[in-house]
């Protein structure tokens, strides 16, 4: 015991230290700024929080990019959470559903892309539940903490100099809204485009979409379990414009789970002019996602009368 205490008191400045990390830390993450400070960045599931009073329950219309260009829900009659998520995944939604994060309730429709089941496809890396229990918190966000503390510094010099004290706590919001998509991109920008993502993922097989079928799999045992009405759309794609090779086999696959489910789908993939893209997966704002709220509307209505 003497040896215990005689090792403690040697080492009691490191120990003491590292407590003061780690208590700072769970201080820290209590306050969490990545969601409560407009100083720092925001991911898409928080502004999908942000945006709708921190309610964390409710209908909700999930996938990517694709699903926020193309569904503009104070137009909508299904009135459905529009959680679009930049580079959102079907793993996502299911470590949503598991952690508890959002409680989806009355029905949830998944909007899927070419890109919705791509596991190599990277992702926004500050979503949470890509954060483990044990990481600190201020380690796995490290870049913003330099990127806001750098503003930080910055204006507490500037209030210095200048002796303003409106200069001390000043600082930029950081943007809160989602990315929607206006006009026409040019031509031979999808072109090059289209021969980006040929370069990408053109050569994707079953072995690098396993992990989104899985988490399928998951999600329609999950609705199955909750009583909660499961729909899929599959998004629309520029059809000027090739679709990628992989798309026939993981549409075959998709469905082959979602048509043995019950699971009532929407193939979009193919069915709109062109005039309505903006790029090659995202509608444009004015034209296409008008076209495609009310078409989502209509559908909905349609499955919801024949359920009666």
């Amino acid at each position: 015991m003497s040896k215990t205490f005689a090792l403690l008191r040697k080492n009691s400045f490191v120990l003491l230290l590292l407590a003061a990390f780690v208590l700072s830390d769970l201080l820290i993450s209590y306050w969490d700024p990545m969601v409560t400070s407009r100083r720092f960045y925001k991911n898409d599931f928080t502004k999908t929080l942000y945006h709708h009073g921190w309610q964390n329950h409710g209908p909700v219309f999930y996938g990517n990019s694709a699903v926020t260009g193309a569904y503009i829900e104070q137009d909508s009659r299904s009135k459905l959470i529009e959680m679009g998520l930049s580079y959102g995944k079907l793993t996502d939604l299911k470590a949503i559903l598991e952690q508890g994060r959002f409680h989806v309730e009355d029905q949830l429709v998944i909007g899927i892309d070419v890109h919705t089941m791509l596991d190599i496809l990277e992702t926004d890396p500050t979503y949470p539940w890509f954060k483990p229990w044990y990481q600190p918190y201020v380690y796995a966000y490290r870049d913003y903490f330099r990127d806001s503390g750098t503003e930080a510094v910055r204006q507490l010099y500037k209030g210095i100099t200048r002796l303003d004290a409106a200069e001390l706590t000043r600082y930029e919001p950081r943007w809160i809204d989602k990315e929607l998509y206006f006009g026409r991109i040019e031509a031979d920008k999808l072109k090059a485009k289209e021969a980006d993502y040929d370069r990408r993922f053109g050569w994707v097989s079953q072995h690098e979409y396993k992990d989104n079928l899985a988490a399928l799999d998951w999600i329609i045992r999950y609705a199955q379990s909750q009583s909660l009405p499961l729909r899929v759309v599959w998004m629309p794609w520029n059809r000027d414009y090739a679709l990628p090779r992989y798309m026939p086999g993981l549409q075959q696959d998709v469905n082959a789970r979602l048509q043995a489910a019950g699971v009532p789908t929407l193939d979009l993939l193919t069915a709109y002019d062109p005039k309505y893209m903006h790029d090659l997966v995202h509608l444009s704002r004015q034209e296409g996602a008008p076209v495609f709220t009310k078409e989502v509307d209509a559908w909905l209505d349609s499955l919801a009368k024949s359920s009666k």
